[in-house]
C-alpha cells in the first residue's frame, strides 16, 4: 500500500538575489551544491533598478556549478512522478497582485488530503523547513494559467534517468527565459529573435506565443492579436493572453472586445491583477455602464489597497 503523503526534506535557506532566486538556491543546496552569493551579487549589477528576479541567471549559475536543467510544460501526474524520484520541481505560478509570475518549489503532495506542498521560506523554532499546503484542484488551476511550466534542476546522471511523458521542447522553453532576460536588459531585438527561434523549434509553445504577442503589443502592432489567439487556442486558461488582448483592444478603442477579454481573464483568476479592474472600469464608463464601472473600481481598491491613485479612484466611485 502506497504512503498517503510524499514529501522531500529541503534545506532551510534565506539568501536570495536577483541572479540567484530563492528556489534555485534551495534546490542547489538540496543537491549539496553551494552557489557563491558574491558571484550572484556581481552579476546583479547589470540589472540595476530592476525589481524581481531573473530566473535564467540562477539556472545558468547552477549549471556552471554542475547541475543540469530541463524546462517543460508538464502535468500533475508528471509532477508527482518527479517528486517520487526524489527531485524537487520548481513551478511557475501566478504572482500576487501586480507581480506577473513567481517560481515556487514543490516539496511533496498528499493523496489523502489532495494537497500540493510548497516550500515556504520561514522555518519553525527547530530550524526545520515548513510547507504550505494548497488544495490540488486550486494548484492545478493556477498552474495552468502559465501553461504548467516546470523546471527540473538536478545532477545530469539523475536528470538523464527521468523519462518525461509530456512532449515539451526544453530548448524552445529555454529560449523563452533567455528572451525575458534580454527584455529586462532592454535588448529588444535579441529578445524578439529568441522568441522567433523558440516558435520555430516548437510552433505550439504557448509561453513563446504569449511573450511574442506581448512584445508586439508593446510596439502597438496588430500582429499581436493572432499570437495571443493562437496561445489561447493551445491554453484556454492563459490569463496573460486574455489580459494582453484586452489591453490591445483598449488602446485601439475596441471597447466591447476589450471588455470581453478582461472579463474572461477575471473569470480565470479574479485576484491576479488589480489593474485589470481599473481598465475595465474605464471602458465600461465609456459605454455608460456606470454601475458595473463602479463595482470594478471598488475591486481595484480591494485588491490594491495601497494604490497611489486611491484618492482619485474614491472620488470617481462617488461620482459614478
Amino acid at each position: 500500500m502506497e504512503p498517503e503523503n510524499h514529501e522531500l526534506l529541503l534545506p532551510l535557506v534565506e539568501e536570495e538575489n536577483i541572479c540567484l532566486p530563492l528556489p534555485i538556491n534551495v534546490v542547489s543546496k538540496y543537491w549539496n551544491i553551494e552557489l557563491p552569493m558574491d558571484e550572484a551579487i556581481e552579476a546583479a549589477k547589470k540589472y540595476s533598478g530592476f525589481e524581481g528576479s531573473v530566473l535564467i541567471e540562477g539556472i545558468e549559475f547552477a549549471e556552471r556549478y554542475g547541475l543540469t536543467c530541463k524546462i517543460i510544460h508538464s502535468s500533475l501526474i508528471e509532477l508527482k512522478k518527479i517528486i517520487d524520484l526524489g527531485i524537487p520541481p520548481i513551478v511557475i505560478l501566478p504572482g500576487i497582485p501586480e507581480i506577473t509570475q513567481h517560481a515556487s518549489i514543490i516539496t511533496g503532495y498528499d493523496n489523502k488530503e489532495k494537497t500540493i506542498l510548497h516550500y515556504i521560506q520561514k522555518g519553525n523554532q527547530e530550524g526545520e523547513q515548513q510547507e504550505g499546503a494548497i488544495p490540488q484542484d486550486i494548484f492545478e488551476k493556477e498552474w495552468s494559467e502559465d501553461g504548467k511550466l516546470l523546471i527540473i534542476l538536478a545532477p545530469s546522471d539523475i536528470l538523464s534517468s527521468v523519462k518525461l511523458e509530456t512532449n515539451s521542447n526544453n530548448n524552445s522553453n529555454l529560449l523563452c527565459f533567455i528572451s525575458e532576460k534580454q527584455n529586462i536588459l532592454k535588448n529588444s531585438s535579441q529578445a524578439l529573435e529568441s522568441l522567433k527561434q523558440a516558435i520555430e523549434i516548437d510552433a505550439n509553445n504557448s509561453t513563446a506565443l504569449n511573450l511574442l504577442a506581448s512584445m508586439m503589443n508593446e510596439q502597438n502592432s496588430s500582429d499581436c492579436v493572432k499570437y495571443y489567439e493562437k496561445c489561447i487556442g493551445i491554453n484556454n486558461r492563459s490569463y496573460l493572453s486574455y489580459n494582453g488582448l484586452g489591453n490591445f483592444y483598449l488602446k485601439t478603442n475596441q471597447f466591447e472586445k476589450a471588455e470581453d477579454c478582461y472579463s474572461k481573464a477575471i473569470e480565470i483568476n479574479s485576484k491576479r491583477s488589480a489593474k485589470i479592474y481599473k481598465n475595465r472600469a474605464y471602458l465600461r464608463e465609456k459605454q455608460n455602464k456606470n454601475s458595473a464601472a463602479k463595482d470594478d473600481l471598488k475591486n481595484y481598491l480591494k485588491y490594491y489597497p495601497n494604490a497611489p491613485d486611491r484618492g482619485i479612484i474614491e472620488q470617481a466611485i462617488r461620482e459614478l
